[in-house]
C-alpha cells in the first residue's frame, strides 16, 4: 500500500520540502539525516542498508477523564484507547514520511510522550527513526500490509538480526491503562507490621501486564510473525495518580527471511595435544 495523497497532505508543509530535500533533486545526490551513532550507521550500512533520512509523527491528543470506583481493579477503556490511538497516528505520520523517501523500513524507533503546561490533560506523542533503504532488492523488505518495517532495535541489534537470517516486521505494542483499587482501613490495619501478600495489588498489576502483552502479541500476529524481540514493558502513572497506571508492552515483530532457514550453530573444535 503506497502513501495516498491524503496522508501526503496531511504533513506540515515544511515537513514536505525537508522531504523532498532529502530526495535530491537536478542531478545532485540526497543529503541523510540520521540519529544513527557512527558505530550503527557503519553497521546498517554494512548490512545492506542507506539511511535516508530521519522521519518523525507527531500527535497532540487531548486524553479525556473516565469514573472509576475507589475500591474496584478495574481497566479505564477510555483512557486506554486515548493511549492507543494518539501512538497510533504519531507512528503512522512517522510511516508516510519513510513512504514519501521511498524506504523500505525505519530504525531506531522511538516513542516518547511531552506534557505541556498549557494542557494538564493533553500531551504530544512523538514516533521518531531513521528511514533506510535496501541497496538489493528494494521493495521486498515491506511488511505484509505494504508498509516499510518499523523496528526499535539498535543499528548493532539490526546488523545482528539481519545477518542470522530474519528480518524486522513492525514495532508492535499493546497497551492497558488500569485503576488499582485503595485497600481498606481495616484490611490495611490488619496487615500493618507483618509480612504478607497484598493479593488485590498482586492480581490487578498481573492482569493489566497481561491485557498489554496479549495485544502487543496480537499485532504481531497480524503482522505474520514468528516471534517477538527486544520485549519492554514500562509503567507509568502520567498525571493520574499513583492507583492508575499506564502498562505498555513494546517489541519488535521478525521473521525469516527464508521459509527454510536454520541458524548456523558454531563448529566445536577439538585439539588433541601429542
Amino acid at each position: 500500500m503506497s502513501t495516498t495523497e491524503t496522508e501526503l497532505a496531511s504533513l506540515p508543509p515544511d515537513a514536505a520540502r525537508r522531504l523532498a530535500e532529502l530526495e535530491g533533486q537536478g542531478g545532485k545526490p540526497a543529503l541523510f539525516t540520521s540519529d544513527l551513532s557512527v558505530n550503527e550507521f557503519l553497521l546498517v550500512k554494512e548490512a545492506g542498508f542507506h539511511p535516508r533520512g530521519l522521519v518523525f509523527g507527531s500527535s497532540i491528543y487531548h486524553i479525556g477523564l473516565q469514573s472509576r470506583t475507589w475500591k474496584a481493579n478495574k481497566e479505564l477503556d477510555t483512557l486506554t484507547q486515548a493511549m492507543y490511538t494518539a501512538r497510533e497516528l504519531a507512528m503512522t505520520r512517522m510511516e508516510t514520511e519513510a513512504d514519501v523517501l521511498g524506504a523500505d523500513g525505519i530504525v531506531g524507533v522511538r516513542l516518547d510522550i511531552n506534557f505541556y503546561d498549557w494542557g494538564k490533560h493533553a500531551a504530544e506523542f512523538i514516533a521518531i527513526g531513521t528511514a533506510v533503504s535496501a541497496e538489493e532488492a528494494p521493495g521486498t523488505w515491506k511488511n505484509n500490509e505494504g508498509k516499510p518495517f518499523t523496528s526499535d532495535l539498535s543499528g548493532q541489534n539490526f546488523w545482528t538480526l539481519v545477518q542470522a537470517g530474519y528480518m524486522p516486521l513492525g514495532l508492535v505494542m499493546g497497551t492497558c491503562v488500569y485503576h488499582v483499587a485503595h485497600r481498606g482501613m481495616g484490611a490495611a490495619l490488619g496487615q500493618a507490621g507483618r509480612n504478607a501478600e497484598l493479593p488485590n495489588f498482586t492480581q490487578a498489576l498481573y492482569e493489566a501486564r497481561e491485557l498489554a502483552m496479549s495485544r502487543m502479541q496480537e499485532e504481531a500476529t497480524r503482522l505474520g510473525a514468528e516471534g517477538i524481540v527486544e520485549v519492554k514493558l514500562i509503567e507509568k502513572s502520567h498525571f493520574w495518580g499513583s492507583h492508575v497506571i499506564e502498562f505498555l508492552a513494546i517489541g519488535t515483530a521478525v521473521r525469516a527471511l527464508r521459509a527454510d532457514h536454520v541458524i548456523a550453530q558454531p563448529q566445536m573444535v577439538i585439539t588433541l595435544d601429542g
